[in-house]
């Protein structure tokens, strides 16, 4: 290499970087911690919803025919959320945090995958009950259904988001 000649002073002020954009931290833990105490594991689901035997769940004043569309498949599904292997509150906490994700990006329907239980002690589904109840004791939450055997079918339910739900 040769003689290097200096370059003279530039009087610009180097570019800072973007800063990053505040993220609400303990508004969303303040949310969580809210969801865990108000999400109860003891509430009676028929209290709360129409129902059918179907496995299927709706709020009053929601049409039948959108439940049986849930479980024909109709509803092109916009998000999913697998919970096997969690424990209670994590599955609850896991939930609560994907329902209020699907809201803010607009999403209508989704699949939540709870399993079958054939890992649990007994053999028994542990999740699927507590995933119906909770997702009954969510506002955002107009109606869910078992999924079809493509799409999951006992290990999994379809759930519907009201539109406003933004």
């Amino acid at each position: 290499m040769g003689p290097v000649t200096p370059l003279a002073p530039d009087r610009r002020r180097p570019h800072d970087p973007p800063t990053a954009t505040p993220q609400p931290r303990q508004r969303e833990l303040d949310e969580q911690a809210a969801l865990r105490e108000a999400w109860s594991d003891a509430v009676d689901v028929e209290s709360l919803l129409l129902t059918d035997d179907g496995l299927g769940f709706r709020r009053e004043g929601v049409p039948a025919d959108v439940l049986a569309r849930l479980r024909r498949g109709q509803w092109a599904i916009q998000g999913q959320l697998d919970l096997h292997g969690m424990r209670r509150d994590e599955a609850r906490e896991a939930l609560a945090g994907f329902l209020s994700s699907a809201q803010r990006q607009g999403w209508r329907c989704l699949r939540v995958v709870h399993g079958k239980g054939l890992g649990s002690p007994g053999r028994e589904p542990v999740l699927k009950a507590k995933v119906q109840r909770w997702l009954a004791q969510s506002d955002a939450v107009i109606a869910f259904a078992q999924a079809s055997g493509p799409q999951g079918g006992a290990g999994a339910l379809i759930v519907l988001l009201g539109s406003s739900a933004r």
